[in-house]
């Protein structure tokens, strides 16, 4: 009983349940959901897909954590900021397509630009919300709005087609290499955070700053910086995430890249354990949050659900997970548990 009570008390108990709980519902609507085969010498199925796919969620969903973390807030412009992206991006290399510079047609370059904007993005509202004090969810809701128009301005409200060959390769997969190359990306980005977080101090940084920034400035911790930096990096796998997108579809869809994922990567954060009050958070329990979501989806494709009925299937089963987390309900079944055995105890006393 002890040795129960020590594993669900772990901090990733919760959501790997979740996942497992979400990967047998994906077998039972989906008996071949484990099937994997190879087509055109690159992996594929329906659990290649939920990894593959969810590249974009889990990118997002580490910024997404590190900005709660230290800012008790939400950045719900990631979604708008990944179509500005995929809009400078592909602009910068279709504008070259035609063009005998190859600076002006190299991929490479214009994901660099790509990324830099995002950067500067996130710098943007970092600005708003460690400088200027704004809400978080107020000071993100300016791009958020706007960033999907400027979007459009770039792409003169078209679709921007992308024909250099090599761009293909972010979005689907190296020849010769049988795994998709956003899965690569993805571990890239995710191993690099949790050296940086592991490895140096900026994780307890950030945990400090999110329970209490006053007195993190009181101890000598620079909390402006902090939450600049935070914003900033989620501007930065904003922009990774977008590329992704971009590169999987061949092109910038304005009106439809990163649409709603500020959403998955917000319910990530929070199926991962995570408060969104601040403070102490854990970034595998997003990882995995993200790929409960995604398992979620797919599954929901796999039987036939319309993309519009999608999300109230979502938001259903998404209540439910993050009920089973919640500490005040599991109080409230061991109050229940607890006044249940007083009864039995004092009606056996009784007999």
């Amino acid at each position: 009983m002890d040795k129960v009570k020590k594993l669900t008390s772990k901090r990733l108990f919760m959501p790997i349940f979740c996942l497992v709980i979400m990967l047998i519902a994906a077998v039972i609507a989906s008996p071949d959901f484990f099937k994997i085969g190879v087509q055109n010498g690159v992996l594929y199925g329906r659990i290649i897909d939920v990894i593959n796919r969810g590249s974009e969620v889990v990118i997002l969903a580490v910024g997404m954590t590190l900005v709660v973390a230290a800012s008790a807030g939400t950045d719900i412009s990631v979604g708008a900021v990944m179509a500005v992206v995929a809009a400078v991006t592909c602009s910068f290399i279709a504008g070259g397509q035609q063009s005998v510079n190859e600076y002006i047609n190299n991929p490479i370059l214009g994901a660099m630009l790509g990324i830099l904007v995002g950067i500067l993005c996130g710098c943007f509202n970092g600005l708003l919300v460690a400088k200027l004090k704004i809400q978080p969810m107020v000071a993100t809701l300016i791009l958020f709005t706007a960033g999907r128009g400027i979007a459009q301005l770039l792409t003169n409200g078209q679709i921007t087609y992308v024909r250099v060959e090599s761009f293909k390769k972010l979005g689907a997969s190296i020849p010769g290499v049988p795994i998709p190359t956003a899965i690569f990306v993805t571990a890239f980005v995710v191993l690099l955070t949790l050296l940086l977080l592991k490895k140096t101090a900026l994780g307890m940084y950030i945990e400090t700053v999110g329970i209490n920034s006053k007195a993190a400035r009181l101890v000598g911790l620079k909390s402006t910086k902090i939450i600049f930096m935070v914003y900033a990096f989620s501007g930065f796998c904003a922009s990774i995430a977008g590329l992704i997108n971009c590169s999987r579809i061949y092109s910038a869809d304005a009106n439809n890249i990163g649409l709603n994922l500020e959403l998955d990567a917000i319910l990530a954060v929070a199926l991962g354990g995570n408060s969104l009050a601040g403070g102490k958070f854990s970034l595998l329990g997003s990882v995995i949050g993200a790929y409960t979501i995604q398992t979620l989806t797919t599954t929901l494709y796999a039987v036939s659900v319309s993309s519009d009925q999608i999300p109230v299937y979502k938001a259903i089963v998404v209540v439910i997970i993050v009920s089973l987390q919640s500490p005040e309900l599991m109080r409230m079944i061991r109050r229940l548990r607890a006044k249940s055995s007083v009864q039995t105890t004092s009606g056996k006393g009784a007999a």
